[in-house]
């Protein structure tokens, strides 16, 4: 297993899209805190706001840094599939389970490391504009950054799990954005005409829907005239979430140890 560890490890860092990844992820991240605090730095420091200044907008928009974590991942096996390394990589580490294990420990641990730097930067940012981070170590906001953290983890899970699916990377990158930005967003959009209601139950178990329960600081308002999705809880989000990244990689795990590379 050490040797898998040791291998991962060096592939990881020696990728050089590995440092361009993860500086994009921590640069628009940052980038949000920066031109949230000038927009609203006259502005009352509430949950909301620094919620979403320490999280880089992920719970309002676009997740940049969870994106470019995923596709980290996607890089962790697809990159292999698509230079034609991976059958000299089994070669060296025939045992496969091992080496998907250790895959997923160096882009978790990775993973994990990446987002705590990104939300001190990010309280940087706001101590920068503001002077003062109110209510950091308290609830509701406690919980909304460290659900940031395992919303970030699971995302790039998925992504993980993803390019070892697909054997590949094109594949794996037209899912991990399709699926969140576009089908999500369109079957949220019709579950609010009246005819497509039968829609509005499964709303709550969209995987990335859901995951975004864990980033959340208050109940989610979806507008006048917006039905009852009758959202999950901030961990019951999470676990449709996890449920959806796990079922994703042990399809992959089961495929990956009967192909033949």
């Amino acid at each position: 297993m050490l040797d898998a560890l040791r291998f991962e490890w060096t592939r990881l860092r020696t990728l050089r899209s590995t440092y361009w990844l993860i500086g994009i992820g921590l640069l628009c991240a940052a980038g949000i805190a920066v031109i949230l605090g000038f927009a609203a730095r006259d502005e009352p420091l509430g949950n909301e706001i620094l919620s979403v200044a320490i999280n880089g907008g992920a719970s309002f928009g676009i997740p940049f840094l969870a994106v470019f974590l995923a596709i980290i991942g996607i890089f962790a096996t697809g990159h292999e599939y698509r230079h034609g390394t991976i059958q000299p990589t089994l070669t060296a580490l025939p045992q496969r389970s091992r080496l998907i294990a250790a895959k997923i420990l160096v882009v978790a641990t990775t993973t994990v490391v990446v987002t705590v730097v990104s939300m001190l930067i990010n309280v940087g940012v706001v101590l920068a504009f503001w002077g003062e981070a109110p209510g950091l170590f308290e609830s509701p906001l406690d919980e909304a950054l460290l659900g940031y953290l395992v919303y970030t983890l699971i995302y790039a899970m998925t992504g993980l799990g993803l390019g070892l699916l697909f054997r590949g990377v094109p594949s794996a990158l037209v899912v991990i954005f399709l699926m969140p930005l576009i089908i999500e967003s369109v079957i949220m959009g019709l579950a609010f005409i009246p005819a497509m209601d039968w829609l509005v139950p499964v709303v709550k178990f969209l995987p990335f829907t859901a995951g975004a329960q864990l980033m959340a600081v208050g109940p989610a308002d979806m507008g006048p005239g917006a039905p009852d999705f009758d959202l999950f809880s901030r961990w019951g989000g999470g676990a449709v979430f996890a449920i959806f990244a796990a079922l994703i990689i042990s399809a992959a795990w089961t495929l990956f140890k009967r192909r033949d590379a």
